[in-house]
C-alpha cells in the first residue's frame, strides 16, 4: 500500500561536541521516507530541492527504495539548516536557516500518487500541508502530521485547519505544552485531541513517547537506551516514518489502538539508529535483522 511523504528535503550542517560535518542530508521528508522504506513499500517522496543539492543523497534514497518522482528540482539554492548541539544534546542552537526553494513552494502531488492510502505531512508550513491534503483523493486513508513551535506561533489558524483533517498528530513535549496551554502532558494530549485528530503522539526524546486515543486510550513507550549519541537531528522524523511504515506493512488504514502501539514502538526503535551517527548514515545501514534484534531486546527490558 502506497505511502506518500511530503515535507522538506534539506542540506544540513551540524556541529556537536565531538564533530562538525557539512553538506549532510537533512529535511523532515528525507528522514521520514527513508524510515518508512525500512518497514514497507512503496514509499513516495514529495518535496523540492535546489541546484546545489548533492546527487549522492538522492542516489542513496533511491537505492533504499524511496521513489523520487514527486521531488521537484529548482534553479534556486536548496533549503539549508546550520545548527550546533551542546553537551546536553537536548539543547541546540540554530545558527542559520536558508529557506531558499521553500519560500514560494506550492506542493504538487503527481496524479499517480494522489490515491495513496497512507499520507505523511512531515514538518513543513501548515499551508503546504493543506495544499498536499487537498490533492490526496483516497476515500479511505490514514493521515499523520508533524509540526513545530514556529508554526504554532506564526501559522496558528492554518495549523488548526490541518488538525481538523488528520488522523494522528505527532508533536514534541515542549510544543505540546505551548499549543495546549498546560505543562501537564496528560492534559496536553487530551486537549490536543479536542482540536481534531483522532490520535496524538507526544514525543519525549530520550524518554520515549506518549500515545493518546479516544475514550481515554493511553500508551507510554520508552526509548532505546543509547550509549553513544552522535547526532539527534531527524530522530523525530524517523519516528514518524517508522510509525507509518508499520501501519502500511499491516495494511492498517483504520488501525486499532493495539496496532498504533506497535507502530509507536517501531518508530522509537528506528529513531535510535538515527541518533547513533550523523544524518541518515546509521539508519541507512540498519537492516531487518538489526532492527528485529533491537526490538526483541527492547521488549525484554520493557516488560515485567
Amino acid at each position: 500500500m502506497k505511502i506518500l511523504v511530503g515535507g522538506s528535503v534539506a542540506i544540513d550542517n551540524v556541529k556537536t561536541p565531538v564533530a562538525d560535518e557539512t553538506n549532510l542530508l537533512g529535511g523532515s521528508a528525507s528522514y521520514a521516507s527513508l524510515a518508512a522504506a525500512k518497514l514497507s513499500s512503496p514509499v513516495h517522496l514529495v518535496g523540492i530541492i535546489g541546484n546545489d543539492f548533492p546527487p549522492e543523497h538522492l542516489e542513496m534514497l533511491s537505492d533504499q527504495g524511496v521513489d523520487l518522482s514527486g521531488l521537484e528540482r529548482s534553479d534556486q539554492a536548496s533549503f539549508t539548516w546550520t545548527g550546533e548541539y551542546h553537551e546536553n544534546m537536548n539543547e541546540r542552537t540554530t545558527h542559520n536557516v536558508a529557506i531558499n526553494v521553500l519560500e514560494h513552494w506550492q506542493v504538487s502531488v503527481p496524479a499517480g500518487l494522489a490515491d495513496s492510502p497512507f499520507v505523511v505531512l512531515a514538518n513543513m508550513a501548515p499551508v503546504n500541508q493543506l495544499q498536499m491534503l487537498d490533492q490526496c483523493i483516497a476515500e479511505e486513508k490514514f493521515v499523520v502530521a508533524d509540526t513545530m513551535d514556529l508554526w504554532i506561533t506564526v501559522a496558528n489558524d492554518e495549523l488548526h485547519e490541518v488538525l481538523k483533517r488528520i488522523d494522528l498528530l505527532v508533536i514534541n513535549e515542549s510544543e505540546a505544552r505551548e499549543f495546549s496551554g498546560t505543562n501537564n502532558l496528560v492534559l496536553a494530549g487530551e486537549r490536543l485531541l479536542k482540536k481534531g485528530p483522532r490520535y496524538v503522539v507526544v514525543k519525549l526524546g530520550e524518554f520515549g513517547a506518549k500515545l493518546f486515543g479516544p475514550d481515554g486510550d493511553f500508551f507510554r513507550c520508552g526509548a532505546w537506551p543509547l550509549r553513544d549519541l552522535a547526532d539527534p537531528t531527524g530522530a523525530g522524523d524517523t519516528f514518524l516514518g517508522g510509525l507509518i511504515g508499520t501501519l502500511a506493512a499491516e495494511r492498517a488504514v483504520s488501525p486499532s489502538f493495539e496496532q498504533l502501539k506497535k507502530a509507536v514502538v517501531n518508530g522509537s526503535i528506528l529513531a535510535s539508529f538515527t541518533c547513533e551517527n550523523f544524518s541518515t548514515k546509521s539508519l541507512e545501514s540498519a537492516d531487518k535483522t538489526e532492527f528485529s534484534d533491537r526490538l526483541d531486546r527492547f521488549e525484554r527490558i520493557s516488560a515485567w
